[in-house]
């Protein structure tokens, strides 16, 4: 028998009422964390030990005694009290394959370290986890699958009955242009096998919930950490077997997601079942170590690449092969390898690539979104461009700008069949290379290894669909449309309804800019209302997609509500709604200022006229024209060769987002993702050992950077290509994730090229530096 316990944390916080919260409406404070209802009870959970073990019995009755413990219900518990059936999380990033059957909480077997087996509610959390220490499960070990390469062999043993292999995803290939001429036609090929390293989001606060269920009214409403209220919502409703208004699902400030919370976790659905069961309130918080060993990870890719290059540095083409691996449960692993197809060509004309894909099952966490989940594509190919460079003998910079593909009229086309418009690669590049001067830094690198000090520059580039261009008969935003609910409220106030969930890139602020500068009103004359599922239209914050599709329908949404406005405030001061203008807040008629009148009377009078001037439009955006994001990065790093330490000297950004909303929160966006970035190469790794077991569940072993790791970063921006008549703000909180591992590694690669080191991964802690110098032939 083995028994399985997950140390307590202690929880405060002040009472609030819920119906009356005006955190729901202004997102300040800690959320989740603060709420504390009337007898609301506290949920843990039991959690495996184990990567992968049969559940021969779990025996709850001791912790069912202990006082205080309200409930305990195992897997079959659950399933009694919950509909069973497909997780929707599991339909949304699904792609058509074969879906794993499994419960809320294990019932037949553990599938990874930290599965849950039971939960446990009590009076506090304090006795919820003296509960799940009296919980005796016994496991019967099975051999863990604990690589790709294993879970590709038919003799592994299938981690889900219902699929009889642990293949998450077929293998598919895919060509575009002619893959087998160019390969014939090159003049060198090269083979590569490159690794990205799992790594995880890692917010400020973890997952969290306080699930209220009112029995008198059949109304479930849900306290949670989520990116969507509407997903969320949805989650509850097909679990519990409950119609969509019955479920209210209410946000505050999340504590940051970096796409870890879409939807609702088999944690959060669990304790909803249990405050249904209970007729209680019941509050879930999960600790750090369930964060980083359940929540869920990202990011483990392998790719055998073959490039066609000619002697001039031409890169013709592309074959790759990549694995992924998804870890246990379905998560957006699976659809992870077409947005990789898609965007391999980046930014540069090459005219051939094939693209096979196979996605598998492991005792794993869950694969889940984190910032700018295709990545590894601009990692994959920012870095044989360098070593290609290398090997040719060329700079990497001229390289670069060889191959990017030249803004024309028509634009030209991504081999994968993407239009290139607006896209401004080749003044990025050269932006970074006068404000680095590559000459000078030779000259000092020259000098530093006279002096045994090994300094290195690294530069990649990258684009990103953000929302992307638009596509001949659908619209250029991803997830379709974009819907906003205006209203003018009888204090003057704009106020505008969005299903985006901010979680620390400041749309309270953004769109209130936007709309704002459209209507007429101060930016304090406007509140941005988020996280209700009651008030608020559909939404999703994820994909770069809230700066276009958002602000744009901001932007219009605010022009309709003025017309409307203009056209009631016409009535009261006879005159044409034409010869009207709204300034500061005020309506008043052009070149006569006495005329004016504050918004606060307009909606007034509107307001005693009743539901005949109803000032309030429902919006929506398609995208407009779209557009890319992208840029270049360059970094200048010194590594120790005695100890293998990298210290970054250097970051410069040159960024293109199109038309800049608020300089201060895209530059925020920007050092955040590149501090990710730095850390995801120089720190970051979520390990495990060959059983399966879980390496890094703590900050000592999961290694995150610190202000001191992270330089000054230097920012300029191109605003170059307008492409829509009114909305030409694009995505910007992906791209420093997704292009600062590259340049990281490059520059590392360059500040050890007399040591002949060759790099061909992304995790470079101080000992796989030394292992590589030791290991590498001197050039």
């Amino acid at each position: 028998m083995m028994m399985t316990r997950i140390a307590a944390e202690r929880y405060t916080g002040a009472s609030v009422r819920r119906s009356e919260d005006p955190r729901i409406l202004t997102g300040s404070g800690r959320y989740v964390d603060d709420i504390k209802l009337p007898g609301m009870l506290h949920a843990a959970f039991v959690r495996s030990p184990l990567a992968h073990a049969r559940v021969l019995s779990v025996d709850v009755s001791a912790a069912r005694d202990l006082p205080g413990v309200v409930a305990v219900y195992a897997g079959a518990d659950l399933e009694a009290m919950t509909v069973p059936g497909p997780d929707l999380m599991a339909s949304f990033f699904g792609g058509g394959w074969p879906i794993p059957e499994y419960t809320l909480l294990a019932t037949d077997k553990v599938r990874l370290v930290g599965d849950p087996v039971a939960i446990v509610v009590a009076e506090s959390r304090y006795l919820a986890e003296d509960g799940c220490e009296l919980v005796e499960v016994e496991y019967e070990d099975l051999p863990p699958v604990a690589t790709a390469e294993f879970a590709l062999s038919p003799d592994s043993p299938p981690l889900f009955a219902n699929l009889g292999n642990n293949i998450a995803r077929p293998h598919s290939r895919k060509e575009f242009g002619d893959v087998a001429g160019t390969f014939a036609a090159a003049d060198r090929v090269f083979d590569f096998h490159i690794d990205v390293h799992r790594h995880q989001n890692v917010p400020m606060e973890g997952r969290a919930c306080v699930a209220s269920y009112d029995a008198e009214s059949g109304l479930m409403t849900l306290y949670a950490a989520t990116q969507s209220v509407h997903v969320s919502k949805m989650a509850i409703a097909m679990r519990l077997g409950l119609e969509q208004e019955k479920v209210r699902v209410l946000a505050g400030d999340i504590g940051g997601s970096f796409g870890l919370k879409i939807g609702a976790s088999r944690e959060e659905l669990a304790a909803a079942a249990a405050s249904r069961e209970l007729r209680r309130p019941v509050k879930w918080v999960e600790d750090r170590g369930e964060n980083l060993t359940a929540s869920g990870q990202a990011r483990e890719e392998s790719f055998d690449v073959r490039a066609a290059v000619s002697n001039d540095g031409d890169l013709l083409g592309l074959d790759v092969q990549m694995v992924v691996d998804t870890g246990s449960y379905p998560g957006m692993g699976g659809m992870v390898p077409d947005i990789i197809q898609a965007m391999m060509p980046g930014p540069y004309k090459m005219t051939a690539l094939g693209f096979e894909s196979t996605a598998v099952t492991t005792n794993k966490a869950s694969y889940v979104a984190y910032r700018g989940p295709w990545a590894s594509e601009t990692f994959v190919r920012e870095r044989i461009l360098d070593v290609i460079a290398k090997e040719l003998g060329l700079d990497p910079l001229e390289m670069r700008l060889r191959n990017v593909a030249p803004r024309t009229d028509p634009p030209a086309v991504m081999v994968t069949g993407r239009p290139l418009v607006g896209v401004t690669t080749m003044e990025s590049l050269e932006r970074v290379a006068a404000m680095v001067d590559v000459p000078a830094f030779r000259r000092r690198q020259a000098g530093a290894r006279a002096e045994g000090r090994y300094l290195g520059i690294g530069m990649a580039t990258f684009i990103e669909a953000a929302p992307g261009p638009r596509e001949p008969g659908g619209p250029s935003g991803p997830m379709g449309l974009e819907s906003m609910r205006l209203r003018l409220d009888e204090d003057g106030i704009v106020v505008l309804f969005t299903g985006q969930m901010p979680h620390g890139q400041s749309h309270q602020t953004t769109l209130a800019q936007i709309a704002a500068d459209e209507f007429g009103v101060p930016f304090e004359q406007v509140r941005v209302v988020v996280g209700d599922s009651d008030v608020v239209p559909f939404g999703l914050t994820g994909g770069s997609r809230s700066a276009t599709m958002t602000g744009g329908v901001a932007l219009h949404g605010a022009r309709q509500l003025k017309v409307k406005v203009l056209d009631f405030a016409s009535q009261l001061m006879e005159a044409s709604a034409q010869d009207l203008q709204i300034t500061d807040g005020n309506v008043w008629v052009r070149g006569d200022p006495d005329s004016a009148i504050p918004m606060s009377e307009i909606a007034r009078r509107a307001g005693e006229t009743g539901s005949e001037t109803d000032l309030e439009v429902v919006a929506t955006f398609d995208g407009g024209e779209g557009g890319w994001s992208g840029g270049t990065h360059c970094a200048i790093v010194e590594v120790d060769v005695e100890t293998g330490l990298v210290r970054v000297e250097r970051y410069v950004v040159a960024e293109d987002c199109g038309a800049l909303i608020n300089p201060a929160v895209v530059e925020g966006q920007i050092r955040g993702g590149v501090a990710q970035g730095i850390g995801a190469v120089l720190l970051e790794r979520s390990a495990y050992d060959e059983d399966g077991n879980f390496q890094s569940a703590t900050f000592m072993d999961y290694l995150m950077p610190t202000a001191c790791d992270v330089p000054r970063i230097e920012i300029e921006h191109l605003e170059t290509v307008p492409l829509d008549a009114d909305v030409n703000f694009r995505g910007v909180g992906e791209g420093g994730m997704i292009v600062a591992p590259p340049t990281i590694v490059n520059a590392i690669e360059d500040a050890l090229a007399p040591f002949g080191v060759r790099i061909y991964e992304q995790h470079l802690p101080p000992a796989r530096i030394l292992e590589l110098i030791e290991a590498a032939e001197p050039g």
